[in-house]
């Protein structure tokens, strides 16, 4: 059954195999490495940009009005429609789903709702949450208190950030 022709047409198969596998590793390899010196040297020009409008530089962007400014003018009832984006993980009830409850939020210190498992990373950054706490937390809580348990993107726009914490302050 098996004589020498059958066993070498195996052991050929195998050799064929591998240097497919090897070459297509190398060509890939060559075509997809990232990284590393590719003859461009130490510098080298963009090929080409991609205007934005932008300016380069980090220039500041327009600032629209302080949060004192907007909070003092608030609207809680746009602030209850903004909550709809927190209702997935946060309740108004007193009592705690994925995130503590926050009725009371306002004013109240950090950490501080009873039997909701913080992730200690906001004591770092807070002692209580005032209006502009909540704000500079609302916007991006990954940076504003980065180890956070919290995995919302943020909310980027003031003016529902303020509305938001009014309607949070009528909930005391």
């Amino acid at each position: 059954m098996f004589d020498t022709m059958t066993l070498t047409k195996i052991v050929g198969g195998f050799c064929g195999a591998l240097l497919v596998f090897l070459l297509t590793a190398w060509v890939a390899t060559a075509m997809f490495t990232v990284g590393g010196d590719h003859g461009h040297g130490e510098d080298h020009a963009q090929a080409y940009v991609i205007e934005t409008g932008a300016e380069e530089g980090g220039a500041a962007e327009e600032e629209g009005p302080a949060f004192e400014e907007l909070y003092a003018s608030a609207d809680p009832e746009a602030g209850a429609k903004v909550f709809n984006k927190c209702k997935a993980c946060h309740k108004i009830d007193g009592t705690n789903a994925t995130g503590p409850h926050l009725d009371g939020v306002v004013e109240r210190a950090v950490d501080s709702v009873e039997g909701f498992a913080y992730s200690g990373a906001l004591e770092e950054h807070f002692e209580v949450w005032h209006p502009e706490n909540l704000d500079i937390f609302i916007e991006n809580p990954k940076s504003a208190a980065p180890g956070t348990k919290m995995s919302f993107a943020g909310i980027k726009k003031a003016q529902d950030r303020a509305d938001l914490i009014a309607y949070l302050a009528t909930l005391n």
